[in-house]
């Protein structure tokens, strides 16, 4: 007997860095998962052990000290007193395409293993989960969401409208930590959040895609080129807007219907690999 969930990745509409605290970037981020996850299965243990097999984006060979679902599933065991877990990951989510694919496998593995032991508050699994990643604590729920601080401050959204997305990945990705680094070296941008929710909130679709930014964009492009490129790749669409989500390097345009994204990716003539996406509405 087990449990099975799925974990969503998300998109960054907007990417505000506000200031730093403590070493910390502070961010203003509108954001929302879509209906690509990774399956994460998770079965008891007598015994105290994690035990984590990975499957799928280059993930099988990636040592167990460096998986972060694993420090999940040790920090639940030591939080509750629990007994150790079998874990099984199928992955969907690129790796290093600024999804959010690891903090989604954490969350999923804590609401797995919160399920399967039947122990945790939403507030305890939340508290854990901030611990282990900053947006961690968002994605244990998910949909439309405002993140402040550091991404663990989550104002759920009551947000109907649904978005149609064409996203572009470069073969190489970004590093989030240099991406910060040189970011802090640059001039800052115009805040994007509360023009882009205050335009979603009123249904403005036109003015939400002329509002999409990302703070990181510019460091982002300096170390990888192929971000620009993929993001003037789907401008040529005259999408609604387009973005870069977390740190890169994957790239974005969203589209109202449905049938506007998949003509755009019917024609798209480019190198970048193409995933259809849409938001996820709960």
């Amino acid at each position: 007997m087990g449990v099975t969930v799925k974990a969503y990745a998300k998109l960054n509409f907007t990417l505000d860095i506000t200031g730093a605290s403590d070493g910390f970037h502070m961010l203003d981020s509108l954001v929302c998962t879509v209906d690509l996850y990774d399956t994460v299965k998770v079965k008891k243990r007598r015994d105290k052990l994690v035990n984590i097999v990975m499957h799928g984006c280059g993930t099988e060979t990636l040592p167990y000290e460096h998986n972060n679902a694993a420090k999940a599933a040790e920090s639940f065991i030591n939080a509750f007193g629990t007994c150790g877990a079998d874990i099984t990951i199928y992955k969907n989510i690129p790796v290093g395409g600024g999804l959010g694919g690891s903090s989604a496998d954490v969350a999923g593995v804590l609401n797995a293993m919160s399920r399967l032991y039947g122990v945790g508050s939403e507030r305890q699994i939340k508290e854990l989960a901030d611990e282990l990643g900053s947006d961690t604590g968002y994605l244990l729920s998910g949909g439309w969401a405002r993140l402040t601080g550091r991404g663990e401050r989550v104002q759920s959204l009551d947000i109907k409208t649904k978005l149609y997305i064409l996203l572009l990945l470069p073969q190489s990705g970004v590093s989030t930590a240099e991406c910060y680094r040189v970011c802090d070296g640059l001039q800052g941008s115009l805040p994007r959040t509360a023009d882009a929710l205050s335009a979603l909130l009123k249904e403005d679709l036109t003015a939400f895609g002329g509002s999409l930014g990302n703070a990181l964009y510019p460091a982002a492009t300096q170390l990888n080129p192929d971000v620009e490129k993929a993001f003037s790749e789907l401008e040529d669409f005259a999408p609604l807007g387009v973005n870069m989500t977390g740190s890169g390097s994957g790239v974005f345009a969203i589209f109202p219907t449905r049938e506007l994204r998949d003509w755009a990716k019917s024609r798209y003539g480019g190198k970048f690999r193409q995933i259809e996406l849409k938001t996820q509405i709960f």
